[in-house]
């Protein structure tokens, strides 16, 4: 983005062993960052198999530059078809973790209708814990009227949050450019396969919450993993087996 929209975004690619070859693609979590366990432990295990893995930081977020305050939904999605389009190469996977999940879904929804030669090369997506629509349904429609009225009055409020004491800071700009990015329960035909993994004793995306997608992502690509005891980051050792199984018949699948 040009002049004080510009930012500096931090990677780390791992090329496939064959030129060519699949690769996946990681899209974080709101105020997590491309070093996370998951994000480590998928770019080892595919480092194993021979995919490549292509990482990046959210401006706001871990290396890459600007305040998490300043950031939008329209900044990431931006950012992340810039990481798809300059670090990658050859059919890839992306798989996304909470807010990476509605990052992921509107990078496919935005190379479908702008850049078709580029969707060709999205394989698949895997969501885990996917917060799709965020901004609108996991944030504004859960505030108290009076903490609304502070979002429209004062600009901002702050979110309790079990994962920082500060609690997240939700701006006025990060809902209304939120609203300009939803799927708002529309039907959208993904085109191919989309495996969600969730917890279901998850408080921050509610099993319901990722299940609605089974309703409006439609052509029967969408197949969900229910973990009983899983709760919002899926990064035990067991999650992460589930997620690689997802991964491996996924990629058995796509060889076929």
């Amino acid at each position: 983005a040009p002049g004080a929209r510009a930012r500096r975004i931090a990677t780390i690619v791992e090329k496939p062993a064959i030129a060519g070859g699949l690769g996946f693609m990681w899209l974080p979590g709101l105020k997590s960052d491309m070093v996370s366990t998951k994000a480590t432990a998928l770019a080892e295990w595919a480092q194993r198999r021979g995919h490549g893995m292509t990482r990046f930081d959210y401006s706001g977020h871990g290396q890459s530059s600007g305040r998490f305050e300043d950031a939008l939904v329209g900044d990431w999605l931006e950012e992340a078809e810039a990481v798809f389009t300059a670090c990658t190469i050859g059919p890839q996977v992306l798989v996304g973790s909470s807010t990476g999940g509605h990052i992921a879904l509107l990078l496919l929804r935005r190379l479908m209708q702008c850049r078709p030669e580029s969707a060709s090369r999205v394989r698949a997506l895997v969501l885990i814990a996917p917060a799709w629509d965020l901004t609108e349904e996991l944030m504004w429609n859960k505030l108290s009227p009076a903490a609304q009225r502070e979002v429209e009055e004062k600009g901002f409020t702050v979110l309790p949050s079990s994962y920082d004491p500060a609690g997240t800071l939700i701006t006025r700009a990060f809902v209304e450019d939120g609203r300009k990015h939803l799927f708002a329960r529309q039907p959208f035909d993904p085109g191919r396969p989309v495996r969600i993994l969730q917890g279901l004793l998850d408080t921050d995306v509610p099993p319901e919450h990722a299940r609605e997608l089974l309703t409006f992502l439609v052509g029967g690509w969408v197949r969900i993993t229910e973990v009983p005891d899983g709760e919002h980051r899926l990064s035990r050792p067991q999650d992460l087996e589930r997620l690689f199984d997802i991964l491996a018949n996924l990629t058995a699948e796509a060889k076929s």
